[in-house]
């Protein structure tokens, strides 16, 4: 199982593909390009796709509760 970074991916097969091989449409993977989301895609040895997004913890500012 090879991780490879979005980008590349896209690169390498194009959005189309890519966004088939994921099940979501090709603009939800431009956006995510356009966002520099860091995605990474795995592919398996059956030859299909998954991806996971890396972020920080917590991904948004926490408001003071005070």
């Amino acid at each position: 199982m090879k991780k490879t970074p979005l980008p590349e991916l896209v690169e390498r097969i194009g959005q189309t593909a890519v966004a088939r091989a994921l099940g979501v449409s090709s603009p939800a993977i431009s956006k995510a390009l356009r966002a520099e989301r860091d995605i990474q895609v795995q592919e398996h040895s059956d030859g299909t796709f998954t991806a996971e997004e890396i972020r920080p913890f917590p991904s948004q500012s926490s408001a003071l509760v005070g």
